[in-house]
């Protein structure tokens, strides 16, 4: 009996081992990079600064070496993708020279303290020609109707602002279009990121622009202006007709609402305290708010009160967060009836000074939004030439956002934001539209946006987020990615690119991918 146990438990020791064996053997293996249906053999990128690889406020190699079109390419080459040619600048410190003159300035570095622009002159030269053809066709500052008009990359139109410092310095010839140059290079398969820039510059300047919707002629646009939808749709149907025209298949993205990018959530509506809370707040102590409602926010109050407008102003709190004190254009302009009530006390020159600057004032609210740069104005004397009235007001009102208004430029303000969303969308609809048309696979970057804003994305043990300088995902310009923020854009590209043609692309590892650049590279 002890003999059968004991061959019993060899048995089942041997039936274990061999159970342990099939397990390793049936480990899946790892599926081999395939095309699927796509052709990768010449990819070309056409876009805008994403597409390129801008960061940190600047082009630089290091940073076009891991944009997501780069990134691509280099998934792509395990399928069938051939070499992937890049407009690369001269060295790592970015910024652009034109004739010698400093037109863009160096890249972008964290201190410890904050974001400093790396030392040096830029040694790359707008006039230094370099000879294509390229594959990645992104051109930093390029809008829609700009990859279609011809000129934007002549040289003699830089210091204009006629073409393109970027663009300029590979365009095949100084009459081609964008489009042109990555036409003739007979791609089997493209992408196309195209369309943030045109919302995006009227956003970051605070919405000075204008909001062309019905204007169809883009060469009487302003730089900060939004483009009107009809022409983005005629040009972007345009673009994916030319690409497609040989039987090329590609991948397009959509457009993420661009005021969920840091450059636009950093700075809080509401950072005056009487003592410092940490963060982003601006001390200003207990006395300056007991003497600021006393001599300026109760009687603008009263005033603004008596004309039905009180909810402009409210006295500030001593221990709570204060909203900034803002210029609101889409306001009714109480100039003339504010200078009429302080004429009185304060004399007729006074009184009109105060009617001017405070006319269309009111305290910031959690609708409206800061833009990055004016975290450096906030409690600093207005200059003449931003100040909106021409001259450098006088102690005491020479506190920006505190006793003087922040001026359009400084923040978006509801009216703003809605248009650059209706803008927004309207492109996206036309470009789902086109992807459906044309059979092109389908990135959606506005949802990994939102995720990037709201809770952030995970993997592995990292956590991805929009938060400023610590999330990872953007670079030190608020705007453009960092270089694990282009990773995931390329994974996610991958992904549209799987579902659609069947390929077996990999994806990136992230965590090889770094969130910031030193200032030595």
């Amino acid at each position: 009996m002890k003999k059968n146990i004991k061959w019993l438990l060899l048995v089942s020791l041997t039936f274990m081992a061999a159970c342990n064996s099939d397990d390793d053997n049936n480990t899946p293996e790892e599926v081999p990079v395939t095309p699927g249906s796509a052709v990768f053999t010449k990819y070309v990128a056409l876009g805008d600064s994403f597409a390129a690889g801008y960061s940190d406020n600047a082009l630089f190699k290091k940073g076009q070496e891991g944009a997501y079109t780069n990134i691509l390419a280099q998934q792509f080459s395990a399928a069938g993708g051939g070499t992937f040619a890049t407009p690369f600048m001269n060295d790592n410190l970015g910024g652009l020279l034109l004739g010698g003159n400093v037109v863009a300035a160096t890249r972008l570095y964290f201190n410890g303290q904050g974001p400093v622009n790396v030392a040096g002159k830029p040694t790359t030269e707008v006039t230094a020609h370099l000879t294509g053809p390229f594959n990645n066709m992104g051109v930093p500052g390029a809008k829609s109707f700009h990859l279609v008009a011809p000129g934007y990359g002549n040289v003699q139109g830089v210091a204009t602002g006629a073409a393109n410092p970027y663009f300029a310095r590979f365009a095949s010839t100084p009459s081609t279009t964008v489009l042109g140059d990555a036409a003739t290079q007979a791609p089997t398969f493209f992408s196309l990121f195209i369309g943030g820039n045109d919302v995006l510059s009227y956003a970051t300047s605070g919405g000075i622009g204008k909001d062309q919707k019905g204007n169809l002629n883009p060469a009487t646009y302003g730089g900060n202006d939004i483009t009107d939808p009809t022409v983005f749709a005629n040009v972007y149907s345009t673009l994916a007709t030319t690409l497609t025209a040989n039987g090329a298949k590609g991948v397009v993205a959509n457009l993420p609402y661009i005021t969920a990018l840091p450059y636009f959530t950093t700075v809080p509506y509401n950072p005056l305290t009487a003592k410092s809370l940490g963060g982003n707040n601006e001390a200003v102590g207990k006395a300056t708010i007991k003497a600021l409602n006393t001599q300026l926010y109760g009687p603008l109050k009263q005033v603004l009160t008596a004309f039905q407008a009180g909810d402009r102003i409210n006295l500030l709190s001593e221990t709570a967060a204060n909203p900034v004190l803002i210029k609101d254009e889409s306001l009714t302009n109480l100039s003339a009836q504010l200078t009429a009530a302080f004429t009185p006390s304060l004399g007729a020159q006074t009184a009109a000074f105060y009617g001017a600057v405070f006319g269309q004032a009111r305290q910031a609210k959690a609708t409206d939004l800061v833009v990055l740069p004016t975290r450096t104005d906030i409690g600093a004397a207005p200059k003449a030439s931003d100040s909106g009235l021409g001259i450098a007001p006088p102690a005491p009102l020479d506190k920006f956002g505190v006793t003087y208004p922040l001026q359009d430029k400084h923040v978006l303000i509801p009216t703003e934001i809605a248009e650059i969303k209706t803008a927004t969308d309207a492109y996206n609809v036309t470009i789902e539209a086109v992807a459906k048309e044309k059979g092109l696979a389908f990135v959606d970057t506005r949802a990994l946006l939102t995720q990037l804003a709201s809770g952030g994305y995970r993997f592995g043990n990292y956590t991805m987020s929009s938060t400023y300088v610590t999330g990872g995902a953007f670079s030190l310009d608020g705007v453009h990615p960092s270089g694990r923020g282009y990773g995931l854009i390329a994974n996610i590209f991958i992904d549209a690119i799987n579902a659609k043609y069947g390929s077996t692309l990999r994806h990136v590892d992230l965590a090889l991918y770094p969130i910031q650049y030193p200032a030595s590279l």
